[in-house]
């Protein structure tokens, strides 16, 4: 007999409402359940991150592997009094989830909704915001050494990947942390990976403890000897040292001051209990507490491809146009094969800035470094001094961490290194730690550097090309995400450095405009001349030096200007135009700058924040007209106001 719908759907309703996730609103409901209905939870919530990230886009892979992580730190700790920091913070679903934000999960990364990362605005439970890596043992330290400066009383623990443990701040963290001894965990995540498989000679070490079984905690044999000599008794000390001693070679944790535990199963809900709670319970300083973890753990797809299911877009599907960095890696490996001298270098992001296509074939000139970029500049500075062409390809929002290595070390020495700045602009669901919205500020006061955004992916290439083919420093910086759809040329030419080119002439207003904001700016004029307005449309493609003789010569033709860039409006490519007018003793032009505001962009998709922003084609229509009314006639300004919004 065939079954009713609504009775399809009552008895679906009836199995959903089995779930024990739909009682746990709060980490005090984790209190009640057994291990064995834990172990069930975590299946629940891999099968919600699954379902909701195909919908919402977002880092499964990361999600997948700290399940049972999570879980248990909640069980045994009392959020949000004690104060649990997660490095980057990409990995924190889980905890929303469990922190009263589960209902709210479809709107993750959606304009308005949850934050991808740890929010400080968005709940109690998140103690520090995040975004970028390797920051999560210096705050923790930060918070216990306050802690204890109040003469309060909680626990705080940082929890970091072992990719976020190759960058340098991480052990400037761990090196004070060893010297105050104040009582605080560090919770190591490894699973092999940041982004791209974990590099480096730290990886190297702790491969040799995730790979050999032998070594786990506890073990058959070593459980009862390890758990009858917990670490703050004193009886036993030195025979347990000998015993780790033999079982954990090259473990440096305890000689920087921390008390070690693990390696540990991070899928283990029990044995994770079992060693949070002797790190809580630790009196005498810090524990460096060592789980291990499999990155997408319970999802096929996640763990054969932890690197494409690291970040999923929304909906589960790729963008179909080239990408800028396929577009990057592509015109890299071109000039490359063909100049010996070029040596490329990245930052745990290999994958992402579309160089693995380099690597592939010319492994011994592309270097990943792991999350350290100052280290990256640094030693692109050095092979430079040497006579070699280093590329430094790293998001625009990365960059930021090794501004005084590109100041001092290549700036001031002027070596000709090539910054390839990915994610330039607005950048989208990530939110305000990861928006490329400050370099053509923070980059643009930097002598002897050279700043160029091309219009789109065929002018990136000869961009790059021009900025390895130049003997300078010179940035080039383009937006995530896909191309305008452009025809590459087969053949890659140099561009005068500090020549814009005119798009489209016209006596009314000069649009000068700049990278991602050339195309929209094309389109805005011809809405314009919807309304008899003639516009001149100027890709400036460098931010510096600007093309002095051309904007001069508009600017004494063409009365009003308009600059336009994704970028903040503090200090950036407009306000370069405007000092190159002050200078000019050119007074009587009258300037309007577009750019993103002085202020942290949310996360929401890039035409959601670009409309919102009003520097998508109908925002910067709309702009120029209330900036310049008394070109159109009323009627004619109401009708273009009609059609805008329409």
């Amino acid at each position: 007999m065939p079954v009713h719908a609504s009775t399809m759907e009552n008895r679906s309703l009836m199995v959903r409402k089995a779930r024990i996730l739909d009682d746990v609103n709060e980490p005090a409901d984790l209190k009640r359940l057994s291990i064995r209905q834990l172990n069930t939870l975590a299946g629940e919530i891999r099968q919600e991150l699954v379902t909701q990230t195909a919908s919402t886009g977002g880092h499964l892979a990361s999600n997948l592997g700290v399940v049972e992580l999570t879980l248990a730190l909640h069980r045994v700790f009392e959020s949000p009094k004690d104060k649990i920091i997660w490095d980057v913070g990409h990995q924190a679903y889980v905890h929303k989830i469990l922190t009263g934000r589960k209902d709210r999960l479809a709107t993750l990364r959606q304009h308005g909704g949850l934050s991808g990362f740890p929010d400080r605005s968005e709940s109690t439970h998140d103690a520090f915001g995040a975004g970028h890596a390797s920051t999560s043992i210096s705050a923790a330290l930060g918070i216990a050494v306050a802690r204890d400066l109040n003469e309060e009383n909680f626990n705080v623990l940082a929890v970091i990947g072992d990719g976020a443990l190759t960058g340098g701040m991480a052990f400037e963290g761990l090196n004070q942390a060893g010297q105050l001894g104040r009582k605080f965990i560090v919770v190591l995540n490894d699973n092999g990976m940041a982004i791209s498989p974990s590099v480096g000679a730290l990886a190297k070490a702790l491969n040799k403890l995730r790979l050999d079984t032998r070594l786990r905690w506890p073990e058959k044999g070593v459980e009862g000897m390890v758990t009858k000599l917990p670490l703050g008794r004193q009886v036993g000390t030195r025979v347990k040292k000998g015993v780790k001693g033999l079982l954990f070679p090259s473990i440096m944790w305890e000689e920087l001051g921390f008390a070690y535990l693990g390696p540990i199963d991070g899928h283990n809900i029990a044995d994770l209990m079992v060693a949070l709670k002797q790190a809580r319970d630790y009196k005498k300083g810090p524990v460096f507490l060592h789980i291990i973890t499999t990155k997408g753990k319970g999802y096929d797809p996640a763990e054969n491809d932890a690197i494409t299911f690291h970040g999923i877009p929304a909906g589960g599907s790729q963008e179909k146009r080239l990408a800028y960095s396929d577009v990057l890696g592509k015109t890299i490996l071109s000039i490359a094969k063909q100049d010996p001298k070029v040596i490329v270098i990245t930052a745990a992001m290999l994958d992402g800035t579309g160089l693995a296509c380099v690597a592939k074939e010319l492994p011994t000139r592309v270097y990943d470094v792991g999350i350290c970029e100052q280290h990256a500049v640094t030693f692109a500075a050095g092979l430079a001094a040497q006579g070699l062409t280093p590329i430094v390809a790293i998001y625009s929002t990365f960059l930021q961490r090794s501004y005084d290595q590109i100041i001092h070390d290549v700036c001031c020495q002027n070596l000709p290194v090539v910054f390839a700045l990915d994610r330039g602009g607005i950048v989208g669901d990530d939110g305000k730690t990861h928006q490329g919205s400050f370099d053509l500020s923070y980059l643009g006061c930097i002598p002897n550097l050279v700043i160029a955004s091309p219009k789109d992916e065929n002018e990136l290439q000869h961009l790059v090309y021009t900025a390895v083919k130049s003997g300078l420093p010179m940035a080039v910086r383009y937006p995530r995400g896909a191309g305008t759809g452009a025809n590459l040329d087969e053949t890659l030419q140099e561009i005068a450095i500090g020549k814009g080119e005119v798009l489209r002439e016209g006596k009314d207003i000069a649009i000068l405009a700049i990278g991602a904001t050339v195309n929209p700016a094309v389109e805005a004029a011809g809405e314009l001349a919807g309304l008899g307005l003639e516009c001149t449309v100027i890709n400036t493609r460098y931010a510096k030096p600007l093309d002095a003789d051309l904007i001069l010569d508009i600017a004494g033709r063409v009365k009003r200007i308009v600059t336009i860039e994704e970028n903040t409006i503090a200090g950036g490519f407009g306000s370069a135009v405007l000092r190159l007018l002050q200078d000019a003793s050119i007074n009587n032009t009258r300037v309007k700058c577009l750019a993103l505001p002085d202020a942290y962009i949310e996360h929401g998709s890039q035409p959601i924040l670009r409309a919102k922003y009003q520097l998508d084609k109908k925002g910067i229509s709309s702009q120029i007209l209330k900036a310049f009314p008394e070109l159109t006639l009323p009627e004619k300004r109401g009708l273009m106001a009609t059609r805008l919004s329409s």
